[in-house]
C-alpha cells in the first residue's frame, strides 16, 4: 500500500474534507508512489480562510523587515541540508535525472536568499508636491497569493512564487500539479523549523477542477500566480475578471533557435541539443524550432543526429541517465500524437534514438529524442507547444528571412541566436519578440533576471526584481503639512 500524505492548512496536516485520494505515480516505473488528498471546494475555503487571517490578522506583514528575512535565509539553510531527501522526492515524483533535481534543489535554496536580502532593501518614494504638502509612496504586499505550479519543474517553479510572495509579505496557498505534490509538502514543515508563522504557508493538493478552480474563484484570494498551459491560463484569466483579481501568467511557447553560418559549432550543437532534449523536452521554453543557414545545413543536421543518438534514456536514479520518462501516460501518447502528425504532414524524421531496454522500466512513459527536417510551415509540429523531446531543423538563407520565420508563432517566451557576430546577435535578439533571448547559450534563466513572456506566453515577470513587485500593491500618501 503507497504512503498516504496530507494536506497543510493553517499550521494543520489534514486529509480532504470529501475523503478522495489521488494516486501519485513514478513516470520511470509506472508504479504507484503515493496517495496525496484530492482536495475540494471545502478544503480549498479552509486554506483561504487561514490565509486571510493569517494576513490580516496575523504578524506577518507588520514583521520587522529583519525578522521576516531572517526566517527565509534559515529556511534556505534547511532546504540545502535536505537536498539529498528534496531531490530523491524530486527524481522518483518527476522522472528528471538526479543531477538535474539537485541543481533544482539548490537554486531553490538560493531563491530564498535572494527574496529574503530584498526584504531590507524594499523603499518608496516622496514626491515633490508643492511646499505646503508631501507625497509619500509606499509598497504593501498584496495579500492573499494564489501559487498554481506545473509538473516539469516542482519544487524550484514552487520556490519562484512562494519566495518572493514570502518576501513581500503575503501570505500564500501553494497548489502543485496534481502529478508531482511530494516536494511541496516537504515545505511546510521546513518553513514551520524556520519560523514562519502559522496560517502564512499552506498547500492543498488535488486536480485542476477540484482544487485549481475554487482556489482561482475564491473572494479571499487577491493575486493569482499561475504557470502552466495556454488553455488554462486563459480560462484562469476570464474567471478573474469577475472579481479582477491581479494575475501573472507563464504560460509556454514554441521558441525559435537560430544557427547562422559563422556559429562556434563545438557550442552550438550541443547548446541547441539541450535546448529540446533537457528535462525530457518538458521546458516551456524548450528552443525546438531549430533554424538553420543554408550553407552549414546538411552538416548541422548530422551533428544534431550524433548527438541525439548520444543521449541515454533511463531512471532518474541512474547515474548513466540522461534524459528521464514524461510525467506521465497521457503525456507520452500526446507527444507520440506529434511525432505521427509529423510523419502525416510530411516531415522526414532524421533520427530517434533508444529506448530503454532494462525490463524494469518497461512501465515508464518514454520517449526517444526525435529530429525531424522539412516540416511545413504551419504545421502543428511547428506551431504548437509538444513539451517532449521533438525537434525540428529548418533552413533559412537571409536574416531578415529567419527574424520572421522566429516571429511566426503566436508564443513568445524565449529564443536562442547563435552567431560569432556579437552586432548580428544583438540586432537579431532586439528583433525577436520574446521575454528572453539566448546569444551564443541556450535555457540559462538566472534568478536575478526577469522571466516571462510576449504574445500568448502570458503577461508578468517571475524571478529577479520584477519578480517580487508581482506581489506588491503601490500606495500613494497625500498628506497636506499647512
Amino acid at each position: 500500500m503507497p504512503g498516504e500524505q496530507l494536506m497543510y492548512i493553517g499550521g494543520r496536516w489534514i486529509p480532504s474534507q470529501d475523503g478522495l485520494w489521488l494516486d501519485v505515480y513514478n513516470p520511470a516505473t509506472g508504479a504507484v508512489l503515493a496517495r496525496v488528498p484530492s482536495a475540494c471546494a471545502r478544503d480549498v475555503d479552509a486554506a483561504c480562510q487561514a490565509a486571510r487571517t493569517a494576513f490580516d490578522a496575523g504578524v506577518w506583514p507588520a514583521m520587522a523587515e529583519r525578522a521576516r528575512a531572517r526566517i527565509l535565509f534559515d529556511a534556505a539553510n534547511l532546504v540545502r541540508e535536505r537536498r539529498q531527501q528534496l531531490a530523491m522526492l524530486e527524481v522518483t515524483n518527476s522522472g528528471k535525472p538526479m543531477q538535474d533535481a539537485l541543481a533544482d534543489v539548490d537554486e531553490a535554496a538560493y531563491l530564498l536568499e535572494y527574496y529574503a536580502g530584498w526584504i531590507t532593501k524594499l523603499s518608496g518614494e516622496v514626491l515633490p508636491v508643492g511646499p505646503d504638502a508631501m507625497s509619500l509612496v509606499l509598497r504593501e504586499p498584496m495579500g492573499v497569493v494564489a501559487a498554481i505550479v506545473p509538473w516539469n519543474y516542482p519544487l524550484l517553479m514552487a520556490m519562484q512564487k512562494v519566495a518572493p510572495a514570502l518576501a513581500a509579505g503575503c501570505t500564500v496557498i501553494l497548489k502543485p500539479a496534481e502529478q508531482t505534490p511530494m516536494t511541496a509538502l516537504e515545505l511546510p514543515e521546513i518553513f514551520e523549523l524556520a519560523g514562519l508563522p502559522s496560517g502564512v504557508f499552506n498547500v492543498v493538493t488535488g486536480d485542476g477542477p477540484g482544487a485549481g478552480e475554487p482556489l482561482v474563484r475564491h473572494p479571499m484570494v487577491d493575486k493569482i500566480s499561475f504557470t502552466g498551459s495556454l488553455e488554462v491560463g486563459k480560462r484562469i484569466q476570464r474567471i478573474a475578471a469577475d472579481s479582477v483579481k491581479r494575475v501573472t501568467l507563464e504560460l509556454g511557447g514554441k521558441s525559435p533557435n537560430i544557427i547562422f553560418s559563422d556559429a562556434d559549432l563545438e557550442r552550438a550543437i550541443p547548446g541547441t541539443c539541450l535546448g529540446v532534449f533537457w528535462n525530457q523536452g518538458e521546458v516551456c521554453s524548450a528552443t525546438a524550432r531549430v533554424y538553420v543557414e543554408d550553407g552549414i545545413f546538411d552538416r548541422v543536421v548530422e551533428l544534431i543526429a550524433q548527438e541525439a543518438k548520444k543521449v541515454r534514456l533511463g531512471s532518474g536514479l541512474d547515474p548513466a541517465t540522461t534524459m528521464g520518462p514524461l510525467i506521465s501516460q497521457s503525456q507520452k501518447r500526446r507527444v507520440e500524437a506529434y511525432i505521427q502528425s509529423a510523419q502525416d504532414d510530411g516531415a522526414s524524421l532524421v533520427v530517434q534514438g533508444a529506448l530503454p531496454v532494462n525490463p524494469e522500466l518497461s512501465g515508464g512513459f518514454y520517449v526517444a529524442p526525435t529530429v525531424f527536417v522539412g516540416a511545413a510551415k504551419h504545421s502543428k509540429i511547428m506551431m504548437e507547444e509538444v513539451f517532449g523531446p521533438v525537434m525540428t531543423l529548418t533552413r533559412f538563407t537571409t536574416e531578415s528571412e529567419v527574424i520572421d520565420k522566429a516571429n511566426d508563432t503566436p508564443y513568445g517566451l524565449a529564443a536562442a541566436v547563435w552567431t560569432r557576430q556579437i552586432d548580428r546577435g544583438l540586432r537579431v535578439g532586439k528583433a525577436i519578440r520574446a521575454g528572453t533571448v539566448w546569444i551564443n547559450d541556450s535555457q540559462p534563466a538566472p534568478s536575478e533576471a526577469p522571466w516571462g513572456g510576449y504574445k500568448q506566453s502570458g503577461f508578468g515577470r517571475e524571478l529577479g526584481r520584477q519578480g517580487l513587485e508581482e506581489f506588491l500593491e503601490t500606495k500613494h500618501l497625500f498628506i497636506r503639512l499647512h
